[in-house]
């Protein structure tokens, strides 16, 4: 099909402003992810927002809610676990396959809504309505405001955890902060590509950003900048190739990552430079 005419349908203005949306907190949010160590416990979160949006068809209610308040209520649970999160692997791995199973009961309960758990599954950005948009939309600006506004101590967090803890910051008030703010990011990466397959836009940005980049300005710049090409140029493959744009922006997410492996590093490393890092003991 003309690719001129690709922005002719509402749906796919819609798709656009939507995977626009949700690659500015994936690949923000995905940074701070990635830095922490923390993606298998986001890959989790994805799990556990399958039960809570199959259950929330179980009882009538929109996926997206059931999704992101289960999101929302485990990831206060992982934050409460603050800094011994880290590590955690197997107890991960554990919750992830109780929750997957959780979904698959639910589903079988109630089999009508098949349809709509394998968009959750897989993601369907095509689907995508102007009220998702503008809940997405308002999402998103709550999380980038929140995750701006702890920022500084995140990254203190991060970086110097002990020096941290011995000023008086509380590990596990910012543990739990940040990972509310990553429910929200993957309940919103969901919409886009799937449950299954979140790790394409939280973690191949972020992880090649951090692979091209010495400061975390200029990695969330790259993190975010990475997302939301590849979840445009996903789209557009989709509309002149007939493939779901899941696939491609797993395609290219995982194609850019592979690069930037192959970039030189030069000096650079996966963290901020020592500069940044004593420039958090700045008063």
């Amino acid at each position: 099909m003309p690719i001129a005419t690709m922005l002719d349908y509402d749906f796919m203005r819609t798709a656009f402003a939507a995977g626009f949306v949700v690659a500015l907190v994936a690949g923000a949010v995905g940074y701070f992810l990635v830095l922490r160590n923390l993606t298998f416990a986001g890959h989790a979160l994805s799990h556990v927002g399958f039960a809570g949006a199959t259950g929330a068809l179980l009882v009538g209610l929109a996926p997206f809610w059931g999704l992101l308040i289960l999101t929302l209520a485990a990831g206060t649970a992982m934050g409460l676990l603050g800094e011994r999160l880290r590590g955690r692997d197997v107890a991960i791995g554990v919750i992830l396959s109780l929750s997957l199973g959780l979904g698959v009961l639910f589903l079988h309960l109630y089999t009508a809504y098949a349809a709509q758990a394998t968009a959750l599954l897989f993601g369907n950005v095509l689907g995508v309505s102007g009220d998702n948009l503008r809940d997405l939309a308002l999402l998103a600006v709550a999380s980038l405001v929140a995750l701006a506004a702890i920022s500084r101590p995140l990254l203190f967090a991060t970086l110097e955890p002990e020096l941290a803890e011995a000023k008086g910051l509380s590990l596990r008030l910012v543990s739990v902060l940040f990972l509310l703010i990553v429910a929200v990011a993957v309940a919103e990466a969901i919409q886009i590509v799937g449950i299954l397959l979140v790790f394409a836009l939280m973690v191949g940005p972020a992880a090649a950003a951090l692979r091209l980049t010495t400061s975390v300005k200029a990695g969330v710049a790259v993190s975010v900048l990475l997302a939301a090409t590849e979840t445009s140029a996903g789209i557009t493959l989709a509309y002149l190739t007939d493939a779901p744009p899941t696939f491609w922006i797993t395609l290219l997410s995982s194609a850019i990552y592979l690069l930037a492996l192959l970039v030189p590093q030069g000096g650079r490393a996966a963290a901020p430079r020592e500069g940044e890092r004593a420039g958090l003991l700045e008063p």
